[in-house]
């Protein structure tokens, strides 16, 4: 019997991939957390604070931005060179390591912070659909919150859908406040002029407290364990030392990226609202939708309507970004592994109630108190995290070859200081107003 002759296609072997594309493949899967955390530095606790500069100061405080976004990319980048180091991430970390009634009053701190972050971003989200549809805020908290439940349903929630619809919905916001801009026209010349702190911030007072506001705003607990716990979930093919430095460099470029981006869109606040502000005599404390009011009036409807979108955009991906991060802390802390919603549930009952009784009680007029409320409970919570996460940075035995140089240890222990003298100075301040 004959035997087919061998074609073309057998005798030419199939090429194997090139290193180019293997590292094309690794680089890409290394993707995300970067722009997963960026949402928390733009979500509508920082739209109060740099809506407040803008109105009350111009394009005065965008160096505030500017240094809250590099403090964020130094802090953050320490998480992913602890995390790449140890290879777990901090929650567990912090569990493993500390004794345990010192990790346990982490952990609880740590379910207040989150609880205070998710009533912040409900509340965003809730404007933002009175603002588009003129539902009232308590029912628009009850919506935002059944619109995070169906992203944690997606399939593969345990997986990358929830990053792939965070990271739509951030650009949502880039797109919004790109055009904002636009539409604005702020003069350039002021907002360069803006990106150089001057003498006047130490000078005056409610400049140098809104620029204090802007930066203690910045760095929130949640961010901490969220990017930590995506750096973490990447690791299962990164093995070897060499690799493990490779990704060290991809997650920088990622982390960098997208907190410059949240920096831009911050900026981008803050000068809207300038222009918006302008000439125009404002409320000692003008909020969201005091800004989108004049928006309205003074550049135009359609900027008033890509606001609110972007509002709405924001609020939601910062309530997704909360309850990702709530289910590292109980996964970390506990060891108990819960399916998204179920998290959600969790946090989500926890705000809800306080939330609704105030509402409910006093009217769409307590969001600005509830706000204020949830600010100066983050800003307290701070510290709780940030100690530990230096004391396990400062360990050179841990931190194996990965450990840091003495002068950037240095520069962690003053971030570190600073921010925590900040966060009980906000906390004290704000409380009193």
């Amino acid at each position: 019997m004959k035997t087919a002759s061998p074609t073309m296609a057998d005798t030419v072997p199939t090429p194997a991939p090139t290193r180019t594309s293997a590292v094309g493949r690794r680089f890409w899967t290394m993707l995300g957390p970067g722009f997963v955390v960026a949402v928390g530095y733009m979500d509508p606790g920082n739209w109060a604070t740099d809506i407040a500069a803008g109105s009350s100061f111009g394009f005065a405080l965008l160096s505030a931005v500017l240094i809250a976004s590099l403090a964020g990319i130094f802090l953050q980048g320490l998480i992913v060179r602890l995390t790449l180091a140890t290879g777990t991430d901090l929650a567990r970390l912090i569990r493993q390591r500390f004794p345990r009634p010192v990790a346990m009053l982490v952990w609880a701190v740590s379910e207040l912070a989150m609880i205070a972050t998710d009533l912040a971003e409900l509340l965003g989200s809730a404007i933002a659909l009175k603002l588009l549809f003129g539902i009232p805020i308590m029912a628009g908290v009850v919506i935002s919150a059944v619109l995070t439940f169906g992203i944690l349903a997606l399939p593969g929630a345990r997986g990358r859908a929830p990053e792939l619809v965070v990271g739509a919905l951030m650009s949502v916001v880039v797109i919004c406040f790109a055009w904002e801009l636009v539409i604005a026209r702020p003069d350039p010349t002021a907002l360069l002029a803006g990106l150089m702190p001057s003498v006047e911030l130490a000078r005056d007072p409610e400049m140098l407290y809104l620029s204090l506001g802007i930066i203690g705003a910045t760095v929130m607990p949640h961010n901490l364990f969220l990017h930590s716990g995506l750096v973490q979930a990447r690791l299962a093919e990164v093995k070897t030392m060499e690799e493990r430095r490779q990704a060290a460099r991809w997650l920088t470029i990622d982390l960098s990226t997208a907190l410059a981006l949240a920096g831009l869109v911050n900026g981008a606040i803050l000068a809207v609202a300038a222009v918006a502000f302008q000439g125009a005599a404002a409320s000692t404390s003008p909020g969201i939708e005091d800004a989108h009011a004049l928006l309205g009036s003074s550049i135009g409807g359609v900027a008033a309507l890509v606001f609110a979108v972007a509002l709405l955009a924001a609020g939601q991906s910062s309530t997704t970004t909360g309850t990702m991060a709530g289910q590292m802390v109980t996964e970390g802390f506990l060891n108990l592994r819960l399916r998204p919603v179920t998290r959600a549930l969790i946090t989500r009952g926890a705000s809800l109630i306080p939330a609704l009784a105030v509402l409910g009680s006093a009217g769409d007029g307590a969001v600005d108190g509830l706000l204020v409320l949830s600010q100066v409970v983050l800003a307290l919570t701070l510290p709780f995290i940030l100690i530990p996460m230096l004391l396990l940075l400062r360990n050179d035995k841990l931190m194996g070859r990965l450990a840091m140089a003495p002068l950037t240890l240095r520069l962690a222990s003053l971030t570190v200081l600073v921010l925590t003298g900040l966060s009980g100075w906000l906390a004290g301040t704000t409380a009193m107003v």
